[in-house]
């Protein structure tokens, strides 16, 4: 079997074969030839590979039969002669040479008789091959089957924490900013496409610096030189994909690569079954001095299934290699080849010392390396050039393409990367929420600003003051009644305390909000923190003024206090005393004015009586109403209390709450995210 690798400048050459008299076959066979022959030598100045035109004008003259259809299509390189013979049954020859195109072919395909085209979008096409026997015949059509398109598929695991991340960003719109939650949409917009396109393919990317020679390892497991080498910098101006399979058109469409700049590896039966599957991606220098050659190294790396870093003995240690790339994708080793390239160049025990330091380096860049059967990336020794090596990563390729697991380890390498920058806004080292002494201590900071105790002592000494009133002797409840007329109504004081008091509770009010806050707070990512803050200040916009009507409505008795049940008795009692003073006064001024008859002892008794038993009766009727008069203080107290404390939940505590649940509800779905137990 010999391979044609003809090439055309970007145009299809086709010629059909008719049977022809013998002596005109010959005839125009001795045309081809020399046809051919021009040809050959007006592209003697390029690659030397341009004769292969005269040996197809000949192949052509001398089949007689069958279709010889080329296509192959590569980029234009300036200087490189072109050398293009095409022979047919009629024995027509033709060869030209035109200085422009490469002399190497690829990537070709044969159309079959039927015209199936390769439905993978490429315009390079794959070589007919065919044995010597099958010359001068009609060369057979090789089929082309189209292989059915089968989507990427997530295990359950994957599938939840890409669910549960979805969920979280949901949760964290209102709450956190575009820019921290960027990345993690970025994640799940990049599996979501991933997810749509091929299963059975593996986008590998092949990156490195300028001169580490990642193009010459490229063709070379190609097969074939399709991506352009050389001494000039940047030699890889855009990123050129190889693709071994049908069916990955949709996957190189979504790196945004060209047609044109789509190729064919050179095809064997040996080498399509070994690397099946794979798409290999070309990158530009990652330290170009063009931006748009970087710009599109790192738009192309968030995108591909793993890559190979193609490293050489002067720069594996480049700070830039390591700091911007490396390092920042410490997570993806498993997805992850490092190749030290160019090793014919190192002396004796050098490469082995070189590749030694290198894995140091990757160990210091946080990266596992797959050693001894371990998950992480593989480092090899190879030279491009000689080939040395270049089997051991096809091997290895093959292996990690078989598998078909790529895609998926990518999309967990950033899923878990996503998570990992999320931890500062997620993960606190304390459970979120407000303990009952936290609450406590604000409701009774909430209850000192309304005056909660004052009001109990005010209705306490209101209930002792009615009970006096109701048991006290007429002679001390007349004097009272005077002092209160005496006393003005207006004051300096009366008119400045209630100010400063009301400045004072607000002054209490602030600062319980506050406090309760921060011990809300304390612990709580700074996203979710500040959340906190904002809706403790929210809700006390209006609390004094809440608070002071509550001390109003709730805090002040509303008209004169509950009697107990011995108030009755009491007060029959001291208006009997009052009574026996009364009737002992009468009857000794009527002793006196000699109304009645002398006997000063009855009235002396009576109003001795009298006058001791109704101070007695009013200190009795004190001791009796200091219980009553405290429950009912106490009473009052816990109502102004109960009735801040409510304000207070429902303005401030609550929207905390709320706060801190949403917190709760995040975190565990981040600890779905991250694939173990919510975090503390």
């Amino acid at each position: 079997m010999t391979a044609v690798t003809a090439v055309t400048d970007h145009t299809d050459q086709t010629g059909d074969d008719v049977p022809e008299k013998a002596e005109e076959r010959k005839a125009e066979e001795r045309k081809g030839h020399a046809r051919a022959g021009d040809g050959e030598k007006s592209g003697t100045k390029g690659d030397k590979r341009g004769d292969g035109g005269s040996s197809a004008g000949a192949e052509g003259g001398r089949s007689g039969t069958g279709v010889n259809d080329v296509h192959a299509r590569v980029p234009d390189r300036p200087g490189n002669g072109n050398g293009n013979g095409n022979g047919n049954g009629n024995g027509n020859g033709n060869g030209n040479g035109d200085g422009v195109g490469s002399g190497a072919s690829c990537d070709s395909s044969a159309r079959s008789e039927a015209g199936e085209p390769w439905d993978d979008g490429l315009i390079a096409r794959r070589v007919s091959d065919m044995s010597a026997a099958e010359r001068g015949s009609a060369a057979e059509p090789r089929a082309s089957t189209a292989q059915p398109v089968t989507p990427l598929a997530y295990d359950g695991r994957l599938r939840s924490r890409l669910d549960a991340l979805r969920e979280l960003v949901g949760l964290s719109r209102t709450r956190l900013d575009s820019t921290t939650l960027a990345e993690a949409g970025r994640v799940l917009d990049e599996a979501a496409a991933r997810r749509r396109l091929s299963g059975q393919h593996t986008v590998v990317a092949i990156a490195g610096a300028t001169g580490s020679g990642k193009s010459t390892l490229f063709n070379a497991l190609a097969g074939v030189a399709i991506s352009e080498t050389g001494v000039r910098r940047p030699t890889t101006a855009a990123p050129i994909a190889c693709s071994w399979s049908d069916g990955a058109a949709s996957l190189i469409d979504r790196l945004g690569i060209p047609g044109r700049l789509r190729r064919r590896p050179l095809q064997s039966p040996e080498a399509e079954a070994q690397l099946r599957g794979l798409v290999l991606v070309d990158l530009p220098d990652h330290d170009s001095a063009a931006v748009q050659h970087r710009e599109q190294v790192d738009r192309i790396l968030a995108l591909v299934d793993a890559v190979i870093w193609v490293v050489d003995p002067e720069k594996y240690a480049d700070a830039v290699l390591h700091e911007r790339y490396l390092r920042p994708l410490a997570g993806h080793a498993e997805v992850m080849f490092v190749v030290l390239n160019q090793v014919d160049r190192l002396p004796g025990e050098a490469a082995h010392q070189v590749l030694d330091d290198l894995r140091r380096l990757l160990d210091e860049d946080g990266i596992a390396l797959g050693e001894h059967g371990e998950p992480g990336a593989a480092v090899l020794a190879l030279s491009a050039l000689t080939g040395d090596g270049v089997g051991e990563l096809r091997d290895a390729l093959e292996q990690f393409v078989a598998e078909r697991g790529a895609p998926a380890r990518r999309v967990r390498a950033d899923l878990d990367a996503a998570a990992a920058r999320l931890w500062p806004v997620y993960a606190n080292q304390r459970s979120a929420g407000l303990s009952e002494r936290a609450r406590d201590e604000f409701a009774a900071r909430l209850a000192d600003a309304v005056g909660a105790t004052a009001a109990g002592e005010a209705a306490e000494r209101a209930w002792l003051r009615n009970a006096n009133r109701a048991c006290g002797t007429p002679w001390l409840r007349l004097w009272r009644w005077y002092q209160d007329r005496s006393e003005p109504p207006t004051g300096r004081l009366a008119l400045t305390a209630p100010v400063d008091e009301e400045a004072t509770a607000r002054q209490r009010v602030e600062h319980a909000v506050r406090t309760l806050s921060e011990r809300a707070a304390a612990g709580l990512p700074m996203p979710w923190a500040q959340a906190v803050r904002e809706a403790a200040v929210r809700g006390a916009q209006g609390l004094p003024e809440a608070l002071d009507e509550l001390a109003v409505r709730v805090g002040a008795p509303t008209g004169r206090p509950p009697r107990p049940g011995w108030w009755p008795g009491a007060v029959l009692a001291q208006a009997s005393m009052t009574l026996l003073q009364v009737i002992g006064g009468l009857w000794l001024l009527g002793q006196i004015i000699g109304f009645m008859a002398p006997n000063l002892g009855v009235p002396v008794l009576l109003m001795v009586i009298g006058i001791v038993g109704g101070p007695a009766v009013e200190w009795g009727c004190r001791l009796a109403a200091r219980g009553p008069a405290r429950r009912y203080g106490h009473e009052a107290e816990r109502r102004l209390r109960e009735a801040a404390a409510g304000c207070g939940r429902a303005r401030v505590l609550d929207p905390v709450a709320a706060e801190l649940l949403r917190y709760r509800e995040v975190r565990e779905q981040y600890g779905r995210v991250l694939g173990a137990a919510p975090v503390g």
